[in-house]
């Protein structure tokens, strides 16, 4: 299948397009930066197209090369999840993206949203569960989806939306946990600050959620609202102690 990934430099991207790749898919992938795409090892397996989703102009179905499904990881400004700009700024140039990618005649549609469009809600949280985003960019988030929810309206394409929780792995920001737990590792620190770990969260690997990401995109059997996670909550603590054991620490 002839897939578009956007945002394909980035932490999650880089990841789907290996994933891709692995299933002998075409990928076009995407990104504002060609000279970061470069770095990566699959640059020259693919059909790489920059693009700034802030200048959305002309029919992009044609400029993306008529993908046969988007899946669609472009983000700005993150980690800062407080930020105007996610409301003001990314909700609409990701809609008018998206949009236009439709009216050009896109039919299979796979979008990123976030565990943070159920705001501050604890236990286990279903895909049907009432969304309360308490951050800026859970509210663009979960808005985005209801805008291409009504989209459907008007024009016949499959839409699944992926609601991300917790992830680590390959190419995390220096700024997470366990990219940080690795600096100290590497420095030979006798100890590492953090908290009492005792918050539960529920993690799961990069690697892991492409496999998911790529399967939900690729089947017909279901469209809707997935929630990618482990649905195994962990406690911060046991996080680090399990990755301490894997790398015989």
């Amino acid at each position: 299948m002839r897939v578009l990934v956007t945002g394909a430099t980035g932490f999650i991207g880089n990841h789907v397009v290996r994933e891709l790749l692995k299933g002998n898919h075409q990928v076009i992938a995407s990104s504002k930066s060609a000279e970061k795409a470069q770095m990566f090892e699959w640059f020259s397996k693919v059909d790489y197209l920059s693009y700034d989703l802030n200048k959305t102009q002309g029919n992009l179905y044609q400029f993306f090369l008529e993908p046969e499904a988007v899946i669609h990881l472009a983000w700005e400004g993150l980690p800062n999840y407080q930020d105007l700009f996610h409301l003001e700024q990314n909700l609409f140039a990701n809609y008018l993206f998206l949009k236009t990618l439709i009216e050009g005649g896109l039919k299979n549609l796979t979008v990123a949203g976030t565990c943070l469009e159920y705001g501050l809600q604890n236990g286990c949280l279903k895909e049907d569960s009432l969304t309360q985003p308490t951050t800026s960019y859970g509210l663009a988030k979960d808005t985005l989806r209801k805008f291409l929810e009504q989209l459907q309206n008007k024009f016949n394409f499959s839409f699944n939306w992926l609601r991300l929780f917790y992830l680590y792995g390959e190419g995390q920001s220096q700024r997470s946990l366990l990219a940080q737990l690795e600096t100290a590792l590497r420095s030979g620190e006798k100890s590492f600050n953090m908290s009492a770990g005792e918050q539960l969260r529920d993690y799961l690997s990069v690697e892991k959620l492409a496999e998911y990401i790529v399967k939900i995109s690729m089947q017909n059997g279901a469209n809707g609202i997935f929630n990618c996670c482990s649905g195994k909550p962990i406690s911060i603590r046991g996080l680090v102690e399990s990755y301490l054991v894997k790398n015989n620490c």
